[in-house]
């Protein structure tokens, strides 16, 4: 079975959080995860998607994915936020396009279930979870870079069929009779 590597991207326009798996048929291994912060002497919108431009270009240059996910925005109630937000995210797939990377996008709702099993976790939640499926030693950086991280993790397990839970209902019934396995 072919290896590959999935990117994930957590979009934004002042912290952009990134993870990154290595695949093996349903088996996943950890490679790294981080955040690019934009750096910026003005509020211009443009010199931010030009920042994230440039640190997506970094980024697919020095991971080399195979394949990208994105969480997709969220609806909230400031629609220029959501706006930014979703010119971010363009930025974003046209740099993973330009590499002619395939993208694939998903809700925080539906990352969160497949990292949980349930949609409305909190990013704590998630993060522990991750730190346990993929058996990291150490978590680092802030939540956005888990938030990336657990976009990767998800789609691997929509990629590669049904996730075993080891003979149990599902994920609230494994958490509930294994407490210890979360962070």
């Amino acid at each position: 079975m072919k290896e590959k590597i999935i990117l994930g991207i957590d979009p934004g326009t002042q912290v952009l959080g990134w993870g990154l798996i290595e695949c093996k048929g349903k088996q996943m291994k950890y490679l790294d995860m981080g955040v690019y912060r934009m750096h910026y002497k003005t509020g211009d919108h443009f010199y931010r998607l030009h920042s994230v431009y440039k640190h997506m270009l970094e980024l697919i240059e020095k991971t080399r994915p195979d394949e990208m996910a994105a969480e997709s925005p969220y609806f909230g109630k400031n629609v220029q936020s959501m706006l930014k937000l979703g010119r971010a995210q363009g930025v974003i797939m046209a740099t993973s396009f330009q590499h002619q990377i395939p993208v694939f996008e998903y809700s925080p709702r539906r990352i969160k279930q497949a990292i949980t099993g349930q949609g409305a976790s909190s990013k704590e939640q998630v993060a522990g979870m991750l730190q346990n499926l993929l058996k990291i030693k150490e978590m680092k950086g802030p939540l956005d870079a888990t938030d990336g991280l657990a976009a990767a993790v998800c789609h691997h397990f929509s990629s590669s069929g049904p996730v075993s839970t080891g003979g149990h209902k599902d994920w609230g019934d494994f958490l509930k009779k294994n407490p210890d396995r979360l962070g």
